[in-house]
């Protein structure tokens, strides 16, 4: 018992077990939609044999000797076809041709030439729920003399017995149908469907084991259905993720190498520190301002190292949010970008008075990389610096946009902007500015968009928080 019941649940937790008992099930399903119009069509051929066979004992009577029957010969026809009375219309001529007797049961009507489809179907279906014993009067035309009736009575019983032998005669035929249809579509579907999506199944858990071994990776098909585009992008999923972990591995190796530096980067800025602060107290006023500018410098370097790393990957501190003033903030970084790239011209369109709630480290980390990257993309062409920013309200934001007057960025560095490693122009460079910039924007709810760029220069758009 408890094998069976083990055969059972694997039949019907299985795919292909499923599949047949789905096919079984639908094909007994058609067969017994279309039960019922069969039984009614063979109800309808077994009243037409009895009355046709009424018809011709009505013929054998015409031709017996003498021209009358006796009892005998009565009951013989009658048997013969099955009846308990027979009479005819011919010529407008109705006459009682054999008789058995009286009938003492119910009698209903089934006339052939009138009765309709549904009619058929409903007396069929009745014909399997009455128990009582009934007579059945059948009105037809015969094959053989159209324009006559033949009007016989016939008992009911053997019409139900044929009408059941018939429906386990047709039960068995739509059993056999439904399993040898089930089996040819379990097998199709298993060679066709289930194995493909047993091996894709089979081909992902191998892979799941170990990503990085590329003996695990599934061998796509030639098969042009949907099996084989599943095959070919899981081939293709694969491969990314592949490189994605091989990414991630440098990446965590990068990381190791800056958490052994990271104490001693620590110590060499808290020494520049040192001599910063001892530049601003000098009495020349363009050493105070380098000192100062140097003493803000190496303490956002400072706060960035203590930040950067954690647990051995890079993680950016949330944003300490607080009333800014937008053009001071943006001289600032535009001075520290010339400082260091090249000077120029430099054109702040930002209203006076302008604020934004935002972390201030954060925003000149953002316009520091924007205006550095412009800046070197006009140096690397010989053209004039020329930087411009501009800024309106948008919906409980301030959108800040950089122009800059360089050749425009290239394609590939399109398709590939403000992804890590791959959105540099420069061959030294390592594409994490715009990243970093990004990242930045986004963590105080806004973002960094290309707007447009060509021959006649590149704006970027930034949307960060305005003050309410």
């Amino acid at each position: 018992m408890n094998v069976m019941i083990g055969v059972c649940r694997a039949t019907v937790e299985s795919l292909p077990g499923r599949l047949l008992l789905f096919t079984l099930g639908f094909v007994m399903l058609a067969q017994l939609l279309i039960f019922l119009p069969l039984a009614a069509q063979f109800r309808t051929n077994w009243l037409s044999d009895q009355a046709e066979t009424a018809f011709i004992a009505a013929l054998a009577a015409d031709v017996a000797e003498g021209g009358t029957l006796g009892d005998v010969e009565v009951s013989q026809l009658l048997e013969a076809s099955d009846a308990v009375a027979v009479a005819r219309v011919t010529e407008g001529r109705n006459e009682l041709v054999l008789y058995g007797g009286p009938i003492d049961a119910r009698l209903i009507e089934a006339d052939l030439r009138r009765e309709t489809w549904w009619g058929s179907i409903t007396r069929a279906a009745r014909t399997f729920t009455i128990t009582e014993e009934r007579f059945i009067r059948i009105i037809a035309n015969p094959q053989a003399r159209p324009a006559d009736i033949i009007d016989v009575i016939v008992p009911e019983a053997p019409l139900k017995a044929a009408l059941l032998d018939y429906s386990v005669g047709l039960l068995q035929l739509s059993l056999f149908i439904a399993v040898v249809t089930g089996v040819l579509l379990y097998v199709t579907l298993l060679y066709a469907f289930v194995r493909p999506m047993r091996q894709l199944a089979a081909a992902m858990a191998r892979f799941q084991k170990d990503p990085m071994d590329p003996k695990r990776a599934i061998v796509p098909d030639t098969r042009k259905d949907e099996i084989g585009q599943a095959q070919r992008a899981l081939a293709a999923m694969q491969e990314d993720v592949r490189a994605a972990l091989k990414q991630r591995e440098r990446l965590a190796a990068l990381g190791a190498a800056m958490a052994k530096i990271n104490h001693d980067l620590r110590n060499v800025l808290a020494a520049a520190q040192l001599v910063s602060d001892r530049l601003v107290s000098f009495e020349d006023e363009r050493v105070r301002k380098m000192g100062a500018r140097m003493v803000r410098a190496v303490g956002r370097g400072i706060r960035l190292t203590e930040a950067t790393l954690q647990y051995g990957r890079a993680e950016e501190s949330p944003p300490q949010t607080m009333r800014l003033n937008l053009r001071l903030a943006l001289d600032e970084a535009a001075a520290d970008a010339m400082a260091t790239e090249g000077e120029g011209v430099w054109n702040n369109e930002i209203a006076e008075g302008t604020a934004i709630e935002a972390d201030p480290d954060h925003v000149h980390r953002i316009f520091l990389n924007l205006f550095r990257n412009a800046i070197q993309a006009m140096t690397l062409v010989e053209r004039e610096i020329r930087l411009l920013v501009s800024s309106r309200e948008d919906d409980g934001f301030i959108r800040i946009e950089v122009t800059d007057g360089g050749p425009g960025l290239p394609s590939k560095a399109q398709d590939n902007l403000f992804q890590p490693f791959t959105s540099s122009t420069r061959r030294e460079g390592t594409g994490l500015g715009l990243t970093t910039a990004r990242e930045l924007a986004r963590a105080h709810g806004g973002d960094i968009v290309l707007v447009r760029t060509g021959e006649g220069g590149t704006v970027f758009a930034v949307t960060l928080p305005g003050v309410d």
